[in-house]
């Protein structure tokens, strides 16, 4: 109820509505606040006089003249044109609209009682002629017509509404006039309609003067007072005496009868007024029935924000621990990396100065060596006898030269420079660190969710799944790809057979009377979403019967040669070269028995077509089983053979002419491979230990056309195989 109380209060004044009129733009203003922002236009002048004059004293109304012009397109063209009032000062009301005050403000030695008296006699007043009053919300300006105010009906549905919330509000019985914290009220005045705890109703409602007069109840008796109170009866704003009792549908606006016989709605259509009480009733309940949903939804949006601001406090706490963490290994380790680094200099430095210190000593015991010797040589030479001398001299004379060459081989220079010849190349370390930035917010988008598979569009066909999905409805995350997973069919591990933009994918070559279980997934940027439900897609079965897998199909143009001819949807073939071109079926067969014929539309001079089975890489420019991926029967109009991997065997007699039809039975269970030629066995079984994927294959070259029949049963001959063996 709180929420609405905003609804009820009038823009210009603030408080609650005091017999509200209804404006042509469907806004509401109390009776006297619609008086007090009257503006009177001079009666000597006109709208279009003022304009043809050029006058700019009152230019300024220029501003409101797209919201007239929008008036008359809307209806309310019948207040007339412009007005205006350049002398009214402009202030704010209490919801911040700008209106105008009153013209003329009563005196202000007026006791209250007497100025009261004057606001009522005020706002009964008729009103000037050239009159203008501007909506407080909207800004549309509307020319009053001789009737004044009394233009504009009575909101008296407001009113019952607001006499309603005001009972409810005041189910606590408190001062209506305290302007902090409301006391409880000890009486309530039936005149004035408001409630009064004692310093107020001193202060405000003296006991003397008009107000004298005024009954003062308790406060309960006051609010059932209210209660019972008659409700007013609108009446018509045209005839004053008269009810409303019809609603005319073209000005969509109650009528009474008199409106009907004599005024402007005497041609319009008009209905009974209560049966459009209760439809216009039922048009906004199912008006309020939709924006009650999306109040709903609003509601449980700001739970969800709410939410997410107790989510973001909490990730904003975990971040800024996993941050610090991160940032703490990263100094941990810059610290280790410190600690090896100091040590490699100590370690330097000590080899430095142990070199040093090395020399240093050598030096000093070659000194005292060099200077012994000189002393020494010096006291021979002091010596007077010279036989004794020459006894000496020569080895001293060597040893003094061998001391000096001992001096000159680099002894005298540092083996170690002061320098360390250590730079640490930290430029690289400081330029990551600058770069150092979080990688997640650079995603554009959360992670997706996971898609849907819809189930009318996925299905199989012999041994082909198609599958399709799509992200959910309200999902507005961007998807850069869908990756596919099937299992085995046997209940083992998936594996992914697609990974794309695509949202249909057909997967070929899976075993007949197989149960697969698909799913898929979406990713961006940011990540994987989680897995879409698993569905269980059933390849056909197998005809017990006829001993034969259910499969139709038609060759592939997408890997035959660029010389296939196709036709008959697919199902027919040819040549435009004299050499021998492959084409293959669109199906692979890894499981189960399989038949398929081929009959001979056209044959001429003796060409050797072959038919088979062959991988999907097989060569497609030779004849079928040149090569090791292709096992075939090539024959002509006499005898056959067949062939694989360039080796020829059992040659056979019984060749093919126009109409003749070629069948071939491949039964992996068995992993055999028989040809026939007019439902007859051709030679013996082929080919034996066939294991993998084969698809149907035919070589033929511009000699040949052949058209493929699938779908059909096993031939006579091999049920008696079967029975036999």
């Amino acid at each position: 109820m709180d929420e609405m109380e905003e609804e009820l209060k009038c823009p210009v004044c603030g408080s609650f509505f005091r017999e509200p009129l209804i404006l042509p733009c469907s806004h509401n203003l109390c009776q006297a606040c619609a008086r007090n922002i009257l503006v009177q236009t001079p009666e000597a002048e006109s709208p279009q006089s003022r304009r043809a004059s050029g006058s700019a004293d009152y230019d300024y109304l220029d501003l409101d003249k797209m919201s007239l012009y929008s008036e008359a397109d809307s209806g309310y063209g019948s207040y007339g044109g412009f007005a205006s009032a350049p002398t009214t000062p402009c202030q704010k009301s209490p919801n911040g609209v700008r209106v105008f005050p009153p013209a003329v403000p009563p005196p202000p030695h007026l006791p209250p009682a007497a100025a009261a008296a004057a606001a009522s006699a005020s706002a009964l007043a008729p009103v000037p002629r050239n009159s203008c009053l501007t909506c407080p919300l909207c800004h549309r300006s509307l020319i009053l017509d001789e009737r004044g105010l009394r233009g504009f009906p009575k909101n008296r549905v407001l009113e019952g509404v607001i006499d309603r919330y005001q009972q409810s509000k005041a189910a606590a019985l408190r001062c209506q006039l305290c302007e902090k914290a409301p006391k409880e009220a000890t009486v309530m005045c039936e005149q004035c309609d408001v409630f009064y705890c004692d310093p107020c109703r001193l202060r405000c409602h003296p006991p003397r003067g008009p107000l004298a007069k005024h009954r003062l109840l308790p406060p309960a008796q006051g609010r059932v007072s209210r209660r019972l109170s008659p409700r007013k009866i609108s009446t018509c704003t045209d005839h004053e005496l008269e009810n409303h009792s019809m609603y005319c549908v073209q000005c969509k606006s109650p009528v009474c009868y008199q409106c009907l016989e004599e005024g402007k709605h005497a041609s319009h259509e008009v209905k009974a007024l209560g049966a459009m009480w209760k439809l216009h009733k039922s048009q906004l309940s199912q008006a309020l029935n939709g924006l009650s949903d999306r109040a709903k939804e609003a509601k449980e949006f700001l739970v969800q924000l709410r939410n997410m601001v107790q989510q973001i406090q909490e990730n904003s706490v975990e971040f800024e621990a996993c941050l610090v963490a991160q940032c703490d290994a990263l100094i941990d380790a810059l610290n280790r990396r410190k600690a090896q680094l100091l040590s490699r200099v100590n370690k330097e430095h000590e080899h430095k100065l142990k070199v040093v210190r090395d020399q240093i000593s050598h030096c000093t015991v070659k000194l005292r060596q060099t200077t012994g010797l000189m002393e020494y040589c010096l006291e021979v030479i002091k010596e007077n006898d010279p036989s004794g001398f020459l006894q000496i001299s020569d080895a001293l004379i060597r040893r003094v030269h061998v001391t000096e060459d001992q001096w000159g081989k680099g002894t005298l220079s540092p083996r170690m420079t002061t320098d360390f010849d250590l730079n640490l190349d930290s430029a690289p370390l400081l330029q990551s660190i600058h770069q150092l930035d979080f990688v997640q917010m650079k995603a554009s988008s959360p992670v997706p969710a996971a898609p849907i598979l819809q189930l009318e569009e996925c299905c199989t066909h012999n041994n082909s799944a198609t599958l399709s999905w799509k992200q959910p409805p309200l999902s507005t995350v961007q998807v850069d790809g869908y990756i596919l997973e099937l299992d085995d069919g046997n209940g083992g591990q998936f594996r992914e057979v697609y990974v794309g933009k695509e949202t249909m994918c057909t997967v070929d070559g899976l075993h007949f009377n197989s149960t697969y279980s698909a799913r898929v997934k979406a990713f961006n940027k940011t990540g994987v979403s989680p897995y879409s439900k698993t569905l269980l897609l059933q390849t056909s079965e197998v005809d017990i019967k006829k001993l034969v897998a259910v499969a139709w199909f038609s060759f592939d143009p997408g890997t035959a040669h660029s010389d296939i001819i196709f036709s008959n949807d697919n199902l027919t073939v040819t040549c435009n070269s004299y050499d021998d071109r492959v084409v293959l079926g669109k199906t692979g067969f890894s499981k189960g028995l399989h038949y398929w014929e081929l009959s001979i539309d056209r044959y001429d001079n003796h060409p050797d077509p072959a038919f088979g089975v062959a991988r999907v890489d097989a060569l497609k420019d030779v004849m079928l089983g040149k090569d090791d991926k292709a096992w075939a029967m090539y024959v002509d109009n006499n005898r056959s053979w067949f062939m694989h991997n360039n080796s020829h065997t059992n040659r056979t007699e019984g060749g093919i002419t126009k109409g003749a039809t070629v069948g071939v039975l491949l039964d992996l269970t068995r992993r055999t491979l028989t040809f026939s030629i007019n439902e007859d066995q051709q030679g013996p079984v082929a080919f034996e230990n066939l294991e993998g994927i084969f698809f149907p294959a035919v070589s033929l070259n511009r000699n040949v056309q052949v058209t493929l029949h699938t779908g059909l049963p096993v031939p006579d001959f091999y049920h008696s195989r079967g029975t036999m063996q």
